[in-house]
């Protein structure tokens, strides 16, 4: 059987929809299957992507090049903001089941698969359209292997450390602006700092450490999850990460760095997980943070986070996936 997986990913638009295509190509392998990854990217993806079968070219500049290798395939993925809706026609119609990714209702698309494992995926009222299936909601948020199974993280009843993590890029420069604040706030706190690949900050970051705080550069997956079981509490902005951390069950403070992750805050927030500080630039930011953290700091809201984030999200998204389409 061939499965191609056909996503985007770099140091400006960042990494999440290679993050969760990665979780989808796991999951084939766990059935027998070896896809292919075809990825517009740049070499900071090659990190994320070691040991797996890919190949990186611009396939949006070179769509002949791409429809050529497709064609009359099994499985196609694609998980793009920047594809148009003639893309996603020509692929429907070039492979025998056609799956997209999609986060927010962003196209009418043609025959078969689209998954949303958002959090308010279910609220926007997809169009019921004769062809296309619907996998929606957090039954379906794509993680992983390393989130497939996780221990129970012991909840403490005095907040001891804190993670900070904004993505592979901190482009927004977030940072060294909240360790800076947890320093002056919060000196006592262990500080577990999240250093993505593409960090154009590290000197920054740097000067905004204390004793207290713990640099981890370039940290894989397992890292990751190791940090999160051991952090009380975490600062996040909206992106995939908060999934990772509903699984763990870490409480968390979410902060919205961009426009695509609006919705994510604002439906965690709903759903009870997260405490929202707002947007990045907002003139009252550190205070939101401090009122969101004064909350954190009760074991009973905590405790109540953890068992709400873990609820949410199982960690067989991405499982449940790949057995619906094999069966379809």
């Amino acid at each position: 059987m061939k499965v191609f997986i056909i996503t985007e990913g770099s140091k400006n638009i960042g990494f999440g929809h290679i993050t969760r295509c990665i979780s989808l190509y796991q999951a084939f392998k766990k059935r027998g299957i070896i896809p292919k990854f075809i990825i517009n990217g740049d070499d900071p993806v090659k990190d994320l992507l070691k040991g797996l079968n890919y190949q990186i070219f611009n396939w949006l500049d070179e769509k002949s090049r791409l429809f050529k290798k497709v064609k009359d395939t099994d499985i196609a993925i694609i998980d793009s903001y920047l594809a148009d809706i003639s893309f996603y026609n020509t692929l429907s119609d070039l492979v025998r089941l056609a799956v997209y990714i999609d986060d927010n209702k962003s196209l009418n698309y043609p025959k078969g698969i689209v998954v949303n494992g958002s959090i308010y995926a279910e609220e926007l009222n997809y169009p019921r359209t004769n062809g296309v299936t619907y996998l929606l909601g957090t039954k379906y948020t794509p993680l992983r292997k390393e989130f497939w199974k996780v221990p129970e993280k012991k909840i403490k009843e005095k907040v001891e450390s804190i993670m900070i993590t904004f993505g592979g890029d901190d482009a927004k420069n977030m940072t060294p602006k909240i360790l800076g604040f947890l320093r002056e706030n919060y000196p006592e706190l262990k500080k577990n700092v999240i250093v993505g690949n593409a960090f154009q900050n590290i000197d920054e970051i740097k000067k905004s450490a204390d004793k207290n705080t713990n640099l981890i550069y370039y940290p894989d997956v397992k890292e990751i999850k190791e940090i999160m079981l051991e952090s009380d509490i975490a600062i996040s902005a909206g992106g995939q990460t908060l999934y990772e951390l509903a699984r763990v069950g870490v409480p968390t403070v979410g902060i919205c760095v961009a426009e695509n992750q609006l919705r994510n805050v604002k439906g965690w927030q709903e759903a009870g997980f997260i405490e929202y500080a707002g947007w990045w630039r907002e003139e009252n930011i550190f205070k939101n943070i401090e009122l969101c953290f004064c909350k954190l700091v009760d074991f009973f809201i905590r405790k109540k986070k953890f068992f709400l984030g873990r609820e949410l999200v199982d960690g067989r998204g991405s499982r449940r996936i790949v057995n619906f389409i094999l069966e379809k």
